[in-house]
């Protein structure tokens, strides 16, 4: 089972993210942060991986370093449960509809960090959430787990559906790009001979 528990304590947020890759979507979120926990159950649902997640953060600043340091932990764990990514297709992808949104999310899990990140929400604040916190929750994951991810949000209207089709397509995609490829052979999906180094 790839699994990994990571433990990131700042003084501005205490974290500790518990992942399975190999699971079938279990999870538990306590951050404080619930619009996030309802995102981060789409990335377990759809990814099928068991997820736990407990935070402790400033929010009474606001949500920025609790929901950017959940990316960054999140991150460390997955490259953790991943290991040397020897087997895996390497390469995900998804398009997910809700309704009248659309988006795409395409993965590699390159050992290179690098994100894009083409949304343009209809509204600043999905409830009490600030939309623009999840391009730092993506560039805290991208950063530490070290993939490309590409996102883009096709069409929307509903800012809540354009945010939920990211996520449900996020989870869809690294679920596609963790699978282990029996004709690979226990081979590493790459010429160079390593996604590690």
């Amino acid at each position: 089972m790839r699994t990994a528990s990571v433990t990131r304590n700042t003084l501005e947020t205490q974290i500790t993210v518990t992942i399975n890759l190999d699971g079938n979507g279990r999870s538990h979120f306590d951050t404080g942060v619930p619009f996030l926990d309802h995102m981060m159950d789409q990335i377990a649902r759809h990814g099928l991986i068991d997820l736990d997640i407990v935070a402790k953060g400033d929010l009474h600043i606001d949500a920025h370093h609790t929901v950017e340091d959940i990316g960054i932990t999140l991150g460390q764990a997955f490259a953790k449960a991943i290991g040397d990514k020897k087997g895996i297709r390497r390469y995900g992808h998804a398009y997910v509809p809700l309704d009248e949104a659309l988006s795409r999310v395409v993965i590699d899990l390159s050992g290179r960090p690098g994100l894009v990140y083409n949304v343009d929400y209809t509204r600043a604040s999905i409830g009490q959430f600030d939309v623009d916190l999840f391009s730092e929750f993506f560039h805290g994951f991208v950063n530490h787990s070290m993939v490309t991810l590409h996102i883009d949000n096709l069409r929307g209207v509903n800012s809540h559906h354009q945010a939920e089709t990211i996520f449900k397509a996020f989870g869809r995609a690294l679920r596609m790009a963790c699978e282990v490829d029996e004709r690979m052979g226990g081979a590493t999906p790459s010429t160079k001979g390593t996604l590690t180094a």
